[in-house]
């Protein structure tokens, strides 16, 4: 992702305010359980003791290094059960001294090896795309706060199904949709008048996919379309850069939200069609959420989108009454 200098400052010294944030408090956690259980102590230093000796051993016998290094090993891991018992006893987590990091696979470092972690990558893309606002709205809006209370129970004659059943099976499929996420390739989009919570499940698929280091987009129909446009157009300063782009095709999951809102030209036509074929192209997952009925797609988008859309989507419809009217009366 192509970042100003200052951008990719500030997010290499929010990575370091964690490291230190850790380090402190990991010393903390150290004088506080040396202080109550003072044979931890005494099991550490005998930790550290025991590597520098087994260092100091192999640099004056090299030829016996392997053997040195597996009696150190299993002295060390008996010393450490030991250490993990006593602080379970004392009411202590056995990790209670161990680090606790946001991202365990780069150890808050943002880099594995010489490569971008996932979370890096996450947030050059929430800055290029100034997401902060989606990010705002997942703490509110995820599985957990999900709520069926607003849907009704009244069976519906057009679909034999009530609004809450129908409700329960959408929440459901969009869990699925994320178990399933690194084994089964699957597109979903999330369709039915305003007000019944499209949206709201999108933002809880965003944040599971986060929180597992998945890499996510998410714009709506507009901010696409403005993309492509700058980029297609705009040859000063405020050009959109090859790689901005470039992520949309390439991230984990893109969410389109409200597609169909967008002004309808041959230009979104033919930038809508590119952009969900290369995903599909390239087996990248895509959800949108829009208030189009399946009639509406065949008037107001060519057929060889609308046949990519229904051929390889899962359509998940929602229905029954504005849920927003309903929080307000």
């Amino acid at each position: 992702m192509n970042l100003k200098r200052s951008q990719y400052k500030i997010i290499m010294q929010q990575y370091e305010a964690k490291q230190l944030h850790m380090k402190h408090e990991i010393k903390k956690r150290k004088e506080e359980i040396y202080h109550k259980i003072p044979l931890i102590k005494v099991l550490d230093d005998e930790i550290a003791s025991n590597s520098i000796d087994t260092t100091c051993y192999i640099i004056e016998h090299p030829e016996e290094s392997a053997d040195k290094l597996e009696e150190l090993q299993e002295n060390n891991l008996i010393l450490s059960k030991k250490k993990f018992h006593l602080l379970v006893e004392n009411g202590y987590s056995e990790n209670y001294m161990q680090p606790e990091y946001a991202c365990p696979m780069c150890k808050d470092t943002g880099y594995i090896g010489r490569d971008k972690c996932s979370c890096l990558k996450q947030a050059m893309i929430d800055i290029a795309y100034e997401q902060s606002n989606i990010k705002t709205a997942i703490q509110e809006e995820n599985f957990d706060t999900f709520s069926l209370h607003y849907y009704s129970d009244e069976t519906d004659p057009r679909y034999n199904l009530s609004p809450l059943e129908n409700a329960h099976i959408v929440y459901d499929k969009c869990k699925k949709f994320v178990a399933h996420f690194d084994n089964t390739f699957t597109n979903m989009i999330l369709y039915g008048q305003a007000g019944l919570g499209k949206t709201f499940l999108c933002n809880c698929i965003a944040k599971a996919l986060l929180d597992t280091s998945h890499t996510v987009i998410y714009l709506t129909a507009f901010q696409l379309f403005k993309l492509f446009e700058d980029y297609k157009f705009n040859n000063d300063d405020s050009k959109v850069p090859d790689e901005q782009i470039e992520s949309i095709f390439d991230c984990d999951l893109l969410i389109i939200d409200d597609l169909g809102t967008e002004l309808n030209t041959r230009f979104t036509g033919v930038e809508l069609f590119n952009c969900l074929n290369t995903r599909l192209l390239n087996k990248k997952s895509t959800l949108i959420s829009t208030n189009l009925s399946p009639t509406d797609w065949s008037k107001q988008y060519s057929d060889r989108i609308v046949s990519r859309i229904f051929g390889n989507y899962e359509p998940l419809k929602l229905f029954g009454s504005d849920i927003r009217l309903k929080k307000y009366t």
